[in-house]
């Protein structure tokens, strides 16, 4: 039998710094909301179009190992142009971000080891977007970026209340366990040429979804590396790392066209 997550209950939902977004756009309204997980205080990063007064598909944004930095944001600003309402999540807490490839990896490793906090930093920004006046009942979906990949689809293994989950550039959660909670639909967007995801890691997480009907499609960008879609990946001197503007536009276009399937739009 599917299950889904039971609610974490938010001990604090404080909306401040309500403000035109960063992109300078009038139409966009972008707000830091303080939430809680257990004894952690998280900083989301909520942005939609306030010209619009009715509901819209909600996106839970999920942030690359670097955490919530401006790559997450202009991701979000962007789903806000395009009518929907999105919230870049806080997987490490307080906001952090870095620059430093060792620290960023010791909070992905945390974050990854401690599951059950995962799943209830995850679940307590879905209850923030859900809550939110302007959110569609129903109607919220899930994208994310690199480390945020992963996290998106292991909270689809998970059985979380998303129409559907999007992975760019994503680590493949290779346990099996939990894939038959899958309800979500699922889009895939892998570099060609990312030398940080085996073959074996590929097929042994395809290999489970298959084995339990999951709906999912897996796209391929020929040529792109690890965060092809992120435009401070050359910057970082990592090899494994590069921008790729073809393969950032077409996944995203991709995105567009497996919300509006979702979504019924």
């Amino acid at each position: 039998m599917k299950r889904r997550p039971t609610t974490a209950l938010l001990a604090a939902l404080l909306l401040c710094a309500a403000s035109a977004s960063s992109a300078g756009d009038d139409a966009l309204r972008a707000e830091t909301v303080v939430y809680q997980q257990g004894d952690t205080e998280l900083h989301g990063y909520l942005v939609y179009d306030g010209q619009v007064k009715a509901p819209r598909p909600g996106v839970l944004v999920v942030h690359e190992w670097w955490g919530l930095n401006d790559h997450a944001r202009e991701m979000a600003d962007a789903l806000a142009r395009e009518g929907y309402i999105a919230l870049a999540v806080d997987m490490y807490g307080e906001g952090k971000s870095t620059e430093h490839p060792e620290q960023a990896g010791e909070w992905a490793s945390w974050i990854r080891s401690n599951k059950e906090v995962a799943a209830a930093r995850f679940q307590a920004s879905y209850d923030v977007l859900a809550g939110h006046e302007l959110t569609k009942k129903g109607a919220i979906a899930a994208i994310g970026y690199c480390f945020g990949g992963s996290v998106v689809l292991t909270m689809a293994m998970n059985g979380a209340d998303v129409s559907g989950v999007v992975s760019f550039h994503g680590g493949f959660p290779t346990d099996p366990a939990g894939v038959d909670n899958i309800t979500a639909k699922i889009l895939i967007c892998h570099g060609g040429s990312d030398p940080t995801i085996s073959e074996d890691q590929i097929h042994t997480f395809l290999k489970n979804l298959d084995a339990v009907g999951a709906d999912y499609q897996f796209v391929i960008y020929g040529g792109a590396k690890h965060s092809f879609t992120s435009k401070a990946a050359d910057a970082r001197g990592i090899p494994a790392l590069a921008y790729d503007a073809d393969a950032a536009q077409r996944s995203w276009n991709a995105m567009l066209l497996f919300f509006k399937e979702i979504f019924g739009e």
